[in-house]
């Protein structure tokens, strides 16, 4: 693993972009200097973040989620991989 965040992540298991191991690791995302805790998926490189919204979830059953465009600053909460 690298000491680096990928570009794009998501936390849902249907997408592409998610992956169990990083997520496992904890990744921390910071959107315009304000660390966040209800971030769904986000994109360095296009400038934005899904955030939940509150409890609420659509029919399916997952969240709610809003886009917020801003600088996306993803970071290892856990500073060393377990190996």
């Amino acid at each position: 693993m690298t000491d680096t965040p990928p570009d794009r992540l998501s936390n849902d298991p249907k997408s592409p972009h998610f992956d169990a191991a990083l997520l496992e690791r904890g990744v921390g995302v910071r959107l315009n200097g304000i660390d966040r805790t209800n971030v769904e998926e986000y994109c360095v490189s296009e400038g934005w973040a899904r955030l939940a919204v509150g409890k609420t979830v659509d029919r399916f059953g997952k969240p709610l989620a809003m886009k917020v465009r801003g600088t996306v600053e993803p970071y290892f909460r856990d500073p060393t991989p377990e190996a």
